[in-house]
């Protein structure tokens, strides 16, 4: 008896005949992708999640990747709908530091644990973050601001985006470099972070450089200091916070992740995917120049290992300065 084999057939069977890395290039996805985003629409996050997502068709088979904005309690709740989904590369999360390193530790009660609740896939950018100042505060450099801090006792204010926000963090990190206190004042947006400066209501903050550059070039804010390791092409003439404080690095971080036991062919083909992405010349050079990143792509065990390095850099500042989610 002969036997006939249709097309299909003989498809499947090629394809089950492949390593499973290719197998996995040409398979996923095969629908749309869901991107879930753990802030609002119109910030820096969702302004690179949005980008990743238009260029998502032309390295995944054609399949559109759809963003849903799930903001509130410092990124956790988006967080808790990508840890219990189902682990087949079709949710993933633009990963943020509170709802992927240290939520936990902000709230002993979250129900899921960051460092073990997913699949780390690709760490896309670094955004550095840069000390400015109020109008009339009279510092121009990191040393002035420590100095009038100490002679203020403890009453100098800045302004935070929230909680456990790599702003905040950073602040309490440099005040425990410098040996002084100061006092927070927590905000909901970056948006309200600015103005509170500009206005004098507080005295100074550290956001991203991309949320403060219209403000500096303005003359609205003084930039006095970058919080990463290398000066910031954006801010030519801005020295570091490691300038003062050697060894002093700290940045906002995104990246992608998916629930915890996806196959690693599949955390495989969306780190090509994304890498191809965020490497690609046009995207590459309006994320730098739209938001001074600094793109990191690499492996998933790369941002697995960068993950765990955050969480233990800042366990010491959320225990010392007992610092709990409001």
């Amino acid at each position: 008896m002969t036997l006939l084999l249709s097309r299909r057939s003989l498809s499947a069977l090629a394809l089950a005949g492949m390593p499973a890395a290719v197998r996995a290039q040409s398979a996923w996805p095969d629908r749309p992708v869901r991107l879930v985003v753990p802030f609002g629409a119109g910030g820096a996050v969702d302004t690179l999640s949005r980008t990743v997502a238009n260029a998502f068709p032309q390295q995944a088979n054609g399949q559109p990747m759809v963003v849903e904005n799930r903001s509130g309690a410092g990124g956790t709740i988006a967080g808790g709908v990508v840890a219990t989904s189902r682990a087949d590369g079709y949710t993933l999360m633009m990963a943020d530091l509170g709802a992927n390193a240290i939520g936990k530790m902000l709230q002993p009660g979250l129900g899921y644990d960051p460092l073990t609740a997913f699949s780390p896939i690709i760490h896309l950018v670094n955004l550095p973050l840069v000390i400015v100042t109020r109008p009339g505060l009279g510092t121009a450099t990191v040393p002035e601001l420590i100095d009038l801090a100490k002679r203020r006792n403890g009453e100098m204010t800045y302004a935070s985006p929230g909680v456990g926000h790599a702003s905040h963090l950073s602040a309490e990190l440099l005040a425990r470099r410098a040996g002084i206190r100061w006092q927070a004042v927590h905000y909901r947006s970056g948006a309200d972070v600015m103005r509170s400066v500009i206005a004098g209501e507080t005295d100074w903050t550290i956001p991203s450089v991309s949320t403060a550059m219209p403000f500096i070039r303005e003359d609205k804010v003084r930039a006095i200091a970058v919080s990463t390791a290398d000066v910031v092409p954006a801010l030519p003439g801005v020295p570091t916070i490691a300038a003062t404080y050697d060894g002093f690095s700290s940045a906002t971080w995104h990246g992608v992740v998916g629930p915890a036991g996806m196959p690693q062919d599949i955390v495989l083909a969306a780190n090509r995917a994304l890498r191809a992405i965020i490497t690609t010349p046009s995207v590459k050079e309006q994320t730098e120049r739209v938001q001074a990143a600094q793109i990191v792509a690499g492996t998933p065990e790369d941002f697995a290992s960068f993950i765990r390095a955050e969480a233990a850099k800042w366990e010491p500042v959320i225990r010392e300065g007992n610092i709990r989610a409001e």
